[in-house]
Protein backbone atom coordinates (compact mmCIF):
# COMPACT_ATOMS: atom_id res chain seq x y z
CA UNK A 1 0.00 0.00 0.00
CA UNK A 2 2.64 2.85 0.77
CA UNK A 3 4.67 1.95 -2.21
CA UNK A 4 1.79 3.28 -4.42
CA UNK A 5 1.78 6.51 -2.10
CA UNK A 6 5.48 6.74 -2.90
CA UNK A 7 5.27 6.32 -6.67
CA UNK A 8 2.29 9.02 -6.63
CA UNK A 9 4.41 11.60 -4.53
CA UNK A 10 7.39 10.98 -6.89
CA UNK A 11 5.27 11.66 -9.85
CA UNK A 12 3.42 14.75 -7.71
CA UNK A 13 7.01 16.26 -7.49
CA UNK A 14 8.12 15.55 -10.66
CA UNK A 15 4.81 17.69 -12.26
CA UNK A 16 4.90 19.78 -10.50
CA UNK A 17 7.35 22.03 -13.25
CA UNK A 18 5.66 20.58 -15.89
CA UNK A 19 3.81 22.04 -18.35
CA UNK A 20 0.15 23.13 -16.89
CA UNK A 21 -1.26 22.77 -19.87
CA UNK A 22 0.01 19.25 -19.97
CA UNK A 23 -0.16 18.63 -16.55
CA UNK A 24 -2.98 18.62 -13.65
CA UNK A 25 -0.53 18.84 -10.81
CA UNK A 26 1.23 21.79 -12.85
CA UNK A 27 -2.21 23.06 -13.66
CA UNK A 28 -3.08 23.20 -9.83
CA UNK A 29 -0.06 24.68 -9.01
CA UNK A 30 -0.30 27.15 -11.28
CA UNK A 31 -3.04 28.62 -9.88
CA UNK A 32 -1.72 28.75 -6.55
CA UNK A 33 -1.80 27.41 -2.95
CA UNK A 34 -5.48 28.86 -2.43
CA UNK A 35 -7.04 26.54 -5.25
CA UNK A 36 -4.95 23.77 -4.12
CA UNK A 37 -6.66 24.21 -0.49
CA UNK A 38 -10.07 24.72 -2.06
CA UNK A 39 -9.85 21.49 -4.15
CA UNK A 40 -8.72 19.50 -1.08
CA UNK A 41 -12.42 21.05 0.96
CA UNK A 42 -14.11 20.26 -2.22
CA UNK A 43 -13.27 16.55 -2.13
CA UNK A 44 -13.31 16.26 1.60
CA UNK A 45 -17.09 17.45 1.14
CA UNK A 46 -17.40 14.96 -1.59
CA UNK A 47 -16.13 12.61 0.76
CA UNK A 48 -18.65 13.43 3.90
CA UNK A 49 -21.21 12.97 1.49
CA UNK A 50 -20.40 9.61 0.45
CA UNK A 51 -20.25 8.09 3.75
CA UNK A 52 -23.07 10.25 4.87
CA UNK A 53 -25.18 8.37 2.29
CA UNK A 54 -23.32 5.13 2.62
CA UNK A 55 -21.91 4.87 -0.75
CA UNK A 56 -18.81 2.64 -0.25
CA UNK A 57 -18.07 3.05 -4.07
CA UNK A 58 -18.14 6.46 -3.84
CA UNK A 59 -16.20 6.43 -0.97
CA UNK A 60 -13.36 4.94 -2.41
CA UNK A 61 -13.14 7.30 -4.82
CA UNK A 62 -13.85 10.67 -2.85
CA UNK A 63 -11.21 8.99 -0.77
CA UNK A 64 -8.43 8.58 -3.60
CA UNK A 65 -9.44 12.35 -4.83
CA UNK A 66 -8.78 13.36 -1.08
CA UNK A 67 -5.28 11.70 -0.76
CA UNK A 68 -4.46 12.87 -3.52
CA UNK A 69 -5.13 16.88 -3.19
CA UNK A 70 -3.81 16.44 0.29
CA UNK A 71 -0.61 15.53 -1.50
CA UNK A 72 -0.47 17.84 -3.86
CA UNK A 73 -0.73 20.38 -1.34
CA UNK A 74 1.79 19.14 1.15
CA UNK A 75 4.40 18.99 -2.18
CA UNK A 76 3.41 22.24 -2.77
CA UNK A 77 4.49 23.15 1.49
CA UNK A 78 7.44 20.95 0.94
CA UNK A 79 6.33 18.63 3.08
CA UNK A 80 5.93 14.93 2.73
CA UNK A 81 4.54 11.71 3.31
CA UNK A 82 7.20 11.18 5.69
CA UNK A 83 6.70 14.16 7.53
CA UNK A 84 3.41 13.08 8.29
CA UNK A 85 3.94 9.74 9.40
CA UNK A 86 6.51 10.96 11.79
CA UNK A 87 4.01 13.13 13.53
CA UNK A 88 1.13 10.19 13.29
CA UNK A 89 4.56 8.08 15.14
CA UNK A 90 4.88 11.06 17.44
CA UNK A 91 1.40 10.75 18.27
CA UNK A 92 1.21 6.56 18.91
CA UNK A 93 0.28 5.57 22.27
CA UNK A 94 -1.42 9.08 22.81
CA UNK A 95 -5.84 9.50 23.04
CA UNK A 96 -7.29 11.82 21.03
CA UNK A 97 -8.24 13.74 23.76
CA UNK A 98 -4.33 13.69 25.05
CA UNK A 99 -3.04 14.44 21.98
CA UNK A 100 -5.42 17.43 21.49
CA UNK A 101 -4.70 18.86 25.04
CA UNK A 102 -0.90 19.29 24.03
CA UNK A 103 -1.89 21.38 20.87
CA UNK A 104 -4.04 22.89 23.67
CA UNK A 105 -7.20 22.50 20.93
CA UNK A 106 -10.53 21.86 22.60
Amino acid sequence: MTDILKSLERTIVARREADPDQSYVASLRAKGRAKMAEKLGEEATEAVIAAVLDDRAAMTGEAADLLFHLMVLLADMDLSLDDVTAELARREGLSGLQEKATRGAS
